[in-house]
């Protein structure tokens, strides 16, 4: 994203590899002529023609783009990128600088062919110091505002794809790439904007390496109740966290997984290494110290881990100084060539001599607790955390047996084959096969996001969690639960509300305002997460005070507390004389908007926007009458594409998601297509 808060290639030149470099000679890469563009771009679109059913989106930012872009000579320009697009300095919502962003965007996948966007922000949280070093003058001021930013960016994106794609024909799609760390999610709220996405992409890798000395995997699947950085947090010891380990994918599986089906969420795999080198203790380095002073230039840190350097970090990343960045960062191929005891015929292009010989001897180890292969150099005292065919196979079976959509790869040519002409590992497809092979006799994904039956009536009430205190002062997690009743009944005192909340959390939630809030139900309920938790859900119950009722149009709050990040909470019900019914503001698909002991009201079929959950929530003001049979259109209700309601004698659809608007006053091409009289 350039300074103007458009999306952009750079220049668009002849050099420009997206879309103007061509490759002579080189089979395959002959351009399509049908295409005004060049470049890889062209190259998609010609093999899209080959493979109807691939989709191809474009992934906007990223670590070293978020705040900023690398300009056509390669430099980075801190012009502000998410950070003051989304967010003005004062921490409200630059509504401007987003509808600019949104578009670009759109008209950018429309010229070059994309299936959708996907925004790679890193990161949207209220944790001071949170992301890459060189954005912090920017996010630290602006921590305040950076996710209600980022809940409007991904709202009008959702918006205006869903236009552009009512108008072609098609759906366009929304992704993000999100953390999966502990730490970073609990400045994020509780991830409200998933209701506008397609997928989550869980960024489950980075979970240890030389930012800090603890010595441990990339991406391991589980907890194994012994990672060091966590026990010096206490994380183990403390009551309060239920010793539920958060450095692993399962747990970030598990929070998203609280807001959302299973098959809306896809779980991240590096075909790269991360390592570390003059490693004390641990077993075989495994939960070992590599404590260092020399930290690189522009990291923000003061402490760091001794990273892994030269022949054991082949990419060179360098720092702001221009100096080797220590991190044992590899391409797959090369760890495993490092393993066999391989000096690849490559390594001139990354600045090695020819002559290049290897120290000591790089032998595998792997955690079937944790699903994470390693290497050892047990001479120079290198751990290098890798990926291979097993822990990716096992990574593979929990994808299909818990139902997820699937895998996210960052980078795909860090994947291996064996060249046995050459006796060398060199870029191949083997890690990506594997995943295939157990992907492509599976199961359908999962599609529900309840685990149990929920009532098939809903009452016009939302439940909010708010007023967040940001991320450093947030712990416990102690935001404010507002639930608002707009229906026209009046919730008489001892009304029961119930929801579930993420495992990812302990089992552990109250509150602090005399709703008697109880867990009545968790899936999980062992001592830890060793091995990875049990189950999806706790269920909460909490109640209006006796004393206490709930007018048509009135609120309540209540101090909420929880003690590990969980996405929004969702499958509520609320039961008042004698009936249970579900709530509209949690847009549970599939059931019907009613008033209190009426039985009146629509069925909210709903669509594809949000993937987790679907369904409108229509209600029951200014509706029409007569042969109209949908639900009525309300100003509170939030649509999705493809909802049917009635408004003042006549039938509506939205042809995108939809708040506030309403029927016959669009225009022709707004939201709402007339149906005609009913």
């Amino acid at each position: 994203m350039g300074g103007d808060n458009k999306i952009s290639v750079g220049g668009d030149s002849a050099n420009d590899a997206a879309t103007g470099m061509t490759w002579p000679g080189v089979a395959g890469a002959e351009m399509d002529p049908a295409y005004s563009y060049k470049g890889h771009f062209n190259l998609l679109s010609k093999f899209k023609k080959e493979h109807p059913n691939v989709k191809t989106l474009v992934s906007v930012g990223g670590w070293a783009e978020t705040g900023g872009y690398f300009d056509d000579s390669g430099n980075r320009v801190n012009s502000g990128g998410f950070y003051s697009m989304a967010t003005n300095a004062d921490g409200s919502v630059n509504q401007a600088g987003i509808d600019t962003f949104a578009d670009s965007t759109v008209a950018f996948i429309k010229k070059y062919g994309f299936n959708g966007v996907d925004i790679d922000y890193e990161y949207p949280t209220t944790m001071k110091d949170a992301g890459n070093p060189l954005d912090w003058q920017l996010s630290n001021g602006r921590r305040a505002g950076l996710v209600k930013g980022y809940a409007v960016l991904m709202k009008s994106l959702r918006e205006k794809l869903d236009r552009a794609g009512a108008a072609d024909g098609k759906h366009y799609l929304l992704t993000v790439a999100a953390p999966s760390s502990g730490y970073l999610l609990r400045g994020m709220e509780t991830f409200q904007m998933q209701k506008y996405l397609d997928y989550v992409n869980i960024m489950s890798y980075d979970l240890h390496g030389a930012w800090n000395e603890y010595v441990g995997p990339n991406a391991s699947l589980f907890d194994d109740g012994k990672d060091g950085e966590l026990a010096a947090a206490g994380v183990y010891s403390t009551p309060q966290y239920g010793g539920v380990g958060y450095l692993n994918t399962d747990w970030a599986y598990h929070y998203f997984r609280g807001s959302m089906p299973a098959g809306r969420i896809n779980i991240g795999l590096p075909y790269y290494t991360r390592g570390f080198k003059n490693v004390q203790g641990g077993t075989d380095g495994l939960w070992g110290k590599a404590p260092s002073t020399a930290c690189p230039a522009g990291a923000g840190l003061t402490k760091c881990g001794d990273g892994a350097v030269g022949i054991d970090n082949l990419w060179h990343d360098k720092d702001t100084a221009g100096k080797e960045s220590p991190a044992g960062s590899n391409p797959m191929w090369h760890a495993k060539n490092l393993e066999k005891g391989v000096v690849g015929d490559y390594v001139t292009q990354y600045g090695f001599p020819a002559s290049t010989t290897l120290t000591g001897s790089y032998a595998r180890r792997y955690d079937s607790t944790l699903v994470a292969p390693w290497l050892w150099n047990a001479e120079k005292k290198v751990f290098l955390s890798t990926e291979d065919e097993q822990s990716v196979k096992a990574k593979a079976d929990y994808v299909v047996d818990k139902g997820i959509g699937g895998t996210m790869v960052w980078e795909l040519a860090g994947d291996y084959a064996w060249n046995a002409a050459k006796g060398q590992y060199e870029i191949g497809d083997t890690l990506t096969t594997a995943m295939y092979e157990k992907f492509k006799s599976a199961t359908p994904y999962g599609a529900k996001r309840s685990t149990i039956a929920l009532p098939t009536e809903a009452l016009k009430i939302d439940a909010e969690f708010g007023q967040f205190p940001l991320g450093d002062s947030n712990y416990p997690i102690s935001p404010k639960l507002k639930i608002t009743n707009n229906s026209t009944a009046t919730l008489p005192g001892g009304t029961e509300f119930q929801f579930d909340y993420a495992t990812s959390a302990p089992a552990n939630a109250k509150d602090q305002s005399g709703f008697n809030t109880t867990i009545v139900r968790s899936d999980h309920t062992a001592a830890n997460n060793i091995g990875g938790l049990k189950g999806d859900y706790n269920r909460v119950s909490l109640k209006l005070p006796s004393w206490q009722t709930l007018a048509p149009g009135a609120s309540v709050e209540l101090d909420f507390v929880y003690y590990l990040p969980t996405s929004t909470p969702s499958n509520w019900t609320v039961t008042f004389g004698g009936k249970s019914y579900a709530l509209a503001g949690d847009l549970a698909r599939g059931t019907t908007v009613v008033e209190p002991g009426t039985g009146t009201g629509g069925t909210t079929t709903g669509g594809t926007t949000g993937g987790s959950t679907g369904g409108s929530t229509g209600g029951s003001t200014g509706g029409g009458g007569g042969q109209c049979t949908a639900p009525a259109w309300s100003t509170t209700a939030e649509y999705v594409g493809g909802t049917t309601v009635s408004h003042k004698s006549h039938q509506w659809k939205s042809k995108w998601w939809t708040k506030g608007e309403e029927p016959g006053t669009t225009g022709e091409w707004g939201v709402w297509q007339d149906l005609g009289a009913c």
